[in-house]
This record gives structure tokens, sequence and C-alpha cells, in this order.
């Protein structure tokens, strides 16, 4: 899991990032990030819509899998950006780990905030 000060609170934080943040999308997830300059820490946030996957269990168990790998990832992403994942394909709740976890990387890499 990742630590508090790396996690939006509160609706109007993630609602800035829909209005003004910069998408990047792939097959199965879309980021929005935007550069947040009063923040020391980057934060990060997961959403999928029940449309997506009905159960709060298996939305639960996705979110779980990319916080994880956000987590791990956390030591070379700069600082000082505010980034929202949102999944629209179900088939991220069987996709392999490698297979996601390349997919965030990519996402990453092609907004710019990696070290």
């Amino acid at each position: 899991m990742l630590r508090h000060v790396n996690r939006f609170h509160g609706h109007g934080s993630l609602r800035y990032v829909y209005a003004r943040g910069q998408a990047i999308r792939s097959s199965q997830l879309t980021m929005k990030y935007i550069a947040n300059p009063r923040r020391r820490h980057g934060r990060f946030s997961v959403v999928i819509s029940k449309k997506v996957l009905k159960s709060a269990v298996k939305r639960n168990r996705v979110r779980r899998r990319i916080y994880e790998i956000i987590r791990l990832e956390l030591p070379h992403i700069r600082s000082g950006f505010d980034v929202v994942v949102m999944v629209f394909s179900p088939e991220v709740l069987v996709t392999p780990h490698d297979d996601l976890r390349a997919a965030i990387k990519q996402l990453f890499s092609q907004a710019g905030l990696y070290k």
C-alpha cells in the first residue's frame, strides 16, 4: 500500500486533475497527471468505475495491484506530480502482473515522470 502522503484526500484535488490534467491512454488504462509545485511528494489515485467491474471485491483487487506497482516505482518517479490512473477495461483483473507493470511503466515514461 502507498504511504499516506502519496495518496489523494478528498474529491476536490481529483476534480482539478480531471479538469486540467494531461491524459495518456493505453489499451486498458488512462493516466491523467499534472504538476503540483506545492507538494514535495507525488500523489496517486486509482479510479475504477462500477461500470467496469461490478463487484467491489474485484475493483479493490485491481486497485491494490496497481497501488503496489506504483509503490515499487515510486523511488524512480519525479516528485511534485498528481497522478490519477483510470481503469476502463475489465481485462485488467486477469492481466498478468508483469504485463500490467509494463503498461503502467509505459504510461509513466510517456508522461516523462521518471527521473
